[in-house]
Formats: structure tokens, C-alpha cells, sequence
């Protein structure tokens, strides 16, 4: 029976119904907000989320994790790698490009930005990395997998590279970055992967989880002579019944205000994909957002909203 494998588990994240339980059980005392704001800091690992101490607000548990001088997480990064994979040095290059563009990068983008070669090796080294959910494979909308993008999608991983690399000394460093532009921006950023990590949930508040569907992305440049602004959509879903949501994730502590602005913008989002793609499908403008949206002249505008009590559903 020597070195005999006889089968293989995987251990997916916790959802955000799940945290949730787990949080209940643990007694911690957080709201549907608070558990989503540490989830797009540490994602659904169990073990993170064990580490969390009744008592402790949601930033003062951030400070004992990552920042305090005896913060068990600290390192958790470089052990997390290491552990993983015997020479981790290829997998942290692909992961730092990766962290560094707000955008999807090809395969020939990350082999530009890591020098590596692009052989068979590297071929394994992405599947392996997706994988282990560090990120995943996807494509842009209409496009074949051979034009595949690849992303970054542990929450966890994005937070090390936006806080966490530059080793802050100050123990209370999180609470002390509470409604900064860097940490509102970040969790904008994080929201969005979130969202992706929930797909099944967002299809059932669609009412589509028995409606064959496509997930995918879309991004255009901009060209005045046809009209077309420049857009990027993060999450693009093709439904069978003849109709194309098209989702915009925005992390907000209130209900969403959609203002003349942001209603053009949406519109020339939903102008953007027609004018490019050129479908024949039913475009529906759809709000992903913890607390829904204000009803007022432009909210019209969204076909349809998820919430964050719906993406804590299992």
C-alpha cells in the first residue's frame, strides 16, 4: 500500500452563510456587514476565522491577526506559499502580477510581467494555482478559451498586497485606517471578488440556478467614431432564456444612491456591450450592493438587485 492514493479532497472556502454559522457558534457578536467585511479580508478559511476573540470589534480582531507585534498571521503569507509548494518562487511571481492590475491579465501578460517561460511547466503552475483557488481561469464575453484571462480570487492574498506587504509597524494600524480611501477603495476591489466567489447564490436570487449559464467578463476600449465610451464589466452572465445580466458590484454601509452619474454610467456600460458584442439578447442592468438601492428617478434603471442577505444564503 506504499504511497497508494486512494482518493482526494477538496476543501472549498466557507461561503458567507457558512462564516456565518461558524460566527454564531463562536458567539462573536458580528452583523451580516461585519462578517462581510472580514470575509473580503480573509476570505472563508476556518482556520482565520477561529482565530477570532470574542469581545473584540471587528478592526481591534484585524489589529490582533495581522498587526499587533505577536499577530499569529502576520507571516502567514510567506508560510501559506511555502507550505504549499516545494519552490514557490514562479507561483509568487504570477500571483504578484496578478495583484498588481485592477484588470484580467492573459497568459502572454503575466509571461511579459514575470519573465517566465512559456512552456508546459508554466501551463501547470497556473492550473495549480487556480487549483488551489489562489485564481481562476475566465473569459472575456464572446470570446473562445484561448483567449482566457486569469485573475486573482483569494481575499486573503489581495489584502496582503494592499496592506500587509509593506509591513506597517503602527499594532493598531487597521483601526486607525477606518474609512480611509485606501482601505474604501480596496473593499470596492474585494467586493467584486466576493461576488464572483458567490456566483451560485447570485443565480439563485436571479431565479436562473435550473437555466443553463455562462459567467464571464467584458472589457472595450474606447472608440468615439462608433459611439462606444470605454467600459469594464466584471461579471457578465449569458442566460439561455435570451438574456444578458450585466452586474455592478459596489460596496457601500448604506443603501446605494444611484445619481444622475452613476445611472449615465451604467447606461453607457449597457451601451458599450450592445454596440461591441452587437447581441440580440435582453441586457438587464443589475445592482450587487449590501443594502439595495434607493428608490428615486434613476433606480428605474436597475432590472433587478441582489443584496448582501442574498448572498449569505447557502
Amino acid at each position: 500500500m506504499y504511497n497508494r492514493l486512494t482518493g482526494r479532497i477538496w476543501l472549498k472556502l466557507f461561503t458567507l452563510a457558512q462564516c456565518k454559522v461558524y460566527v454564531n457558534q463562536m458567539e462573536l457578536g458580528f452583523s451580516d456587514m461585519q462578517i462581510a467585511e472580514l470575509y473580503v479580508a480573509v476570505g472563508g478559511i476556518p482556520f482565520y476565522w477561529g482565530l477570532m476573540k470574542r469581545g473584540l470589534s471587528v478592526s481591534q480582531n484585524m489589529d490582533e491577526l495581522f498587526f499587533s507585534e505577536d499577530a499569529p498571521l502576520r507571516q502567514e503569507y510567506e508560510y501559506l506559499f511555502a507550505s504549499i509548494f516545494r519552490n514557490p518562487g514562479d507561483y509568487l511571481k504570477i500571483i504578484q502580477a496578478l495583484a498588481g492590475k485592477k484588470i484580467d491579465l492573459t497568459r502572454n501578460e503575466i509571461l511579459e510581467k514575470t519573465g517566465l517561460t512559456g512552456s508546459g511547466l508554466f501551463s501547470e503552475k497556473l492550473t495549480e494555482l487556480e487549483t488551489c483557488g489562489f485564481i481562476r481561469e475566465c473569459h472575456a464575453f464572446g470570446k473562445k478559451s484561448k483567449d482566457s484571462l486569469y485573475q486573482l480570487m483569494d481575499p486573503f492574498v489581495l489584502f496582503y498586497h494592499h496592506f500587509l506587504k509593506s509591513k506597517p509597524k503602527d499594532p493598531a494600524f487597521w483601526s486607525h485606517q477606518i474609512n480611509t480611501p485606501a482601505v474604501n477603495s480596496w473593499e470596492g476591489w474585494a467586493f467584486e471578488q466576493v461576488c464572483l466567489l458567490h456566483a451560485d447564490q447570485i443565480r439563485k436570487r436571479l431565479g436562473i440556478s435550473g437555466i443553463l449559464t455562462d459567467v464571464s467578463s467584458f472589457t472595450c476600449q474606447a472608440n468615439p467614431e462608433a459611439g462606444i465610451i470605454g467600459s469594464q464589466i466584471d461579471m457578465v452572465i449569458w442566460r439561455a432564456d435570451r438574456t444578458v445580466n450585466l452586474l455592478e458590484m459596489k460596496f457601500a454601509r448604506n443603501a446605494c444612491l444611484i445619481t444622475k452619474t452613476v445611472n449615465q454610467e451604467l447606461r453607457n456600460k449597457a451601451s458599450d456591450f450592445f454596440r461591441v458584442t452587437g447581441t440580440k439578447d435582453a441586457i438587464h442592468l443589475t445592482l450587487v450592493t449590501p443594502y439595495g438601492v434607493v428608490r428615486n428617478e434613476y433606480a428605474g434603471e436597475i432590472q433587478s438587485e441582489i443584496t448582501l442577505a442574498d448572498l449569505m444564503q447557502d
